[in-house]
């Protein structure tokens, strides 16, 4: 199983839903059945590490993103990926600009892995303050933790 979360830059939220998901796969033990990646709909940050803003935040909860670079989503990807998740409604529509008609990846928003919430879009913290990162973190690990359920759910189904 491989998941691909994207966001505009591939600096803030894509990262941090990276990381976050990442950890939450090692501690279910299932790092060897689920791969994770992310990328950005936009080619801007091409090659470089998550905002710093993004890396101290995810390291005060104790994610690692100090490894992960970024990059361009691709249409490739929608045959590499089993699951792209767009953090919000503009990079969705950027993906479906670049999917492949016959691409069998499921594509959809991070956050309809937690409709609780009652939000649809990961909000873009890159202009904001301290909070924006923490906000990012909040939801992100709220989604991640209920996708990690329903990829184990279909994999033992």
């Amino acid at each position: 199983m491989k998941v691909l979360f994207v966001c505009l830059g591939n600096i803030c939220r894509s990262p941090t839903a990276d990381g976050v998901f990442r950890k939450l796969v090692a501690d279910a033990g299932l790092q060897d059945l689920i791969e994770i990646d992310s990328a950005g709909t936009a080619a801007w940050h091409i090659g470089k590490s998550p905002d710093p803003r993004t890396q101290e935040a995810a390291a005060r909860r104790g994610y690692d993103l100090s490894m992960l670079k970024a990059r361009q989503a691709i249409a490739e990807d929608f045959y590499e990926y089993d699951h792209i998740l767009a953090m919000d409604l503009s990079n969705l529509e950027n993906l479906h600009q670049i999917r492949p008609e016959d691409a069998s990846a499921r594509l959809g928003l991070f956050l309809d892995y937690a409709p609780g919430l009652g939000l649809k879009e990961v909000p873009d913290p890159y202009y904001g303050g301290e909070s924006g990162f923490e906000q990012v973190l909040d939801l992100v690990e709220a989604a991640g933790k209920n996708l990690l359920v329903e990829l184990a759910i279909h994999h033992d189904s």
